[in-house]
């Protein structure tokens, strides 16, 4: 009897990695949890815990700058201890946060345990890219574009279930049964750590094998760059503070657009609802296809397009066809999963993804913290929605103009050295 043909590594390529990607799956539906559960039964931890409503408004500005301080700390720290020792710290970190924070009795307990759970989310934001570029660098599109929609799904889930949970068991079981999520987020990575040495010598050679054309596989890293040093990295920065400010303040302000045309606050609600579900096709289509292309600035003009189309449908006529106006400007915030793909394919390794991952996710959250802040203002300041939409407009604009730099096919390894090292 003739032996069975072998099967050749290109037409398995998930063996060896199924683990890992249920761990990478798992750690991106944990990363929205502690931010999207606490508003739909607010008013019930503030009738408990007395959060004043300055407090109750910090709820909103406190994952944004969590996500951006320990975002960038998060590659030192790797750096120390290891893509996956931090991992499981940093989910551990989120589910101590959640379950001590659902036993707070005051407003500083709930806050302070509340910037816990989120610092374990955003060292895990920054730490999936170069994850994904560890151990799929010949599947990152695909890989980023499935965790792209857990992570909407993250910021989703909640709202549908954690009102029932409330109703019927109370507040605190309602947002600390979130979580075993963390824990089990935790578990793949374990497993990994456990088991490295056998674990990531067979991974080594499954990857040798992999296609000749992955970068990753055929370059070897620069080591000593800077990534501050890298032009690629600024115009990722900015790409990325522009969508996510623009993402920041639609969701904070588009039902209070929509309610002073004359929409009701309940239609306004849902019209919120659908914005943030059109999110889920561009982060299943946008990576898959920045893989396939050397240059994907044709996506992000997509993506502004429909932004820009939006803003002046808001800004010329508010109470014209507000499905249009919505339904259009959904697509817009696009770029942010297609930017998590640019971070693993303009890189060269693993270092220089969390190295790029931590610059880009710190200084964007960073900038987009302010964006629902200063559009209160000029509201505020104006007494209508035309400087605001103006100012939003005008950050496209800048979005364009680093997503130019963004996505030109060059790497990171090749431009963060100092020029006298760079060139010798």
């Amino acid at each position: 009897m003739p032996a069975p043909a072998a099967v050749h590594p290109e037409l398995r390529p998930w063996r060896g990695r199924v683990v890992v990607l249920v761990g990478v799956l798992l750690v991106a539906l944990n990363l929205r949890i502690a931010v999207a559960s606490v508003s739909p039964i607010l008013d019930l931890v503030r009738a408990d815990v007395a959060l004043s409503a300055t407090q109750a408004g910090l709820l909103g500005t406190i994952p944004v700058a969590s996500f951006a301080v320990f975002g960038a700390m998060t590659p030192v720290l790797a750096r120390r201890v290891g893509l996956e020792p931090l991992l499981i710290a940093a989910m551990a970190l989120s589910a101590a946060g959640e379950i001590i924070r659902s036993t707070a009795d005051s407003a500083t307990g709930f806050l302070s345990w509340t910037v816990v759970a989120l610092a374990g989310m955003g060292m895990g934001n920054v730490l999936l890219p170069p994850l994904v570029k560890r151990y799929f660098p010949d599947r990152v599109g695909v890989v980023t574009s499935a965790y792209s929609v857990i992570l909407s799904v993250s910021t989703a889930l909640p709202a549908a279930v954690v009102v029932p949970v409330a109703d019927r068991l109370g507040w605190r079981p309602a947002l600390s049964l979130w979580s075993v999520v963390g824990m089990m987020a935790a578990l793949p990575w374990v497993w990994v750590v456990l088991r490295s040495a056998a674990a990531r010598a067979e991974l080594s050679g499954l990857l040798r094998r992999g296609p000749a054309s992955t970068p990753a596989l055929t370059s070897r890293h620069r080591s000593g760059g800077r990534v501050y040093r890298s032009p690629l990295a600024w115009g990722m920065a900015v790409t990325f503070a522009m969508n996510s400010l623009g993402s920041y303040a639609m969701f904070a302000w588009l039902p209070q657009i929509l309610i002073d045309s004359g929409t009701s606050s309940h239609t306004a609600g849902t019209w919120l609802s659908v914005y943030a579900i059109l999110g889920l096709p561009p982060a299943l289509i946008a990576p898959i296809a920045a893989s396939k292309m050397r240059n994907p600035i044709s996506l992000v003009i997509v993506f502004v397009s429909c932004w820009l189309f939006s803003y002046i449908g808001l800004l010329v006529h508010p109470s014209g066809p507000v499905w249009l106006w919505v339904l259009v400007g959904g697509i817009g915030p696009g770029a942010f999963p297609l930017l998590l793909a640019l971070i693993n394919l303009r890189t060269r390794t693993a270092a220089g993804a969390a190295s790029l991952s931590g610059f880009t996710q710190g200084i964007g959250y960073t900038i987009a913290a302010i964006g629902p802040l200063l559009i209160g203002v000029l509201y505020d300041a104006t007494g209508d929605w035309t400087w605001p939409l103006v100012f939003l407009i005008g950050t496209l604009v800048v979005l364009m103009a680093g997503a130019v730099v963004a996505c030109r096919p060059v790497f990171l390894e090749d431009s963060w050295l100092p020029k006298d090292h760079a060139t010798s």
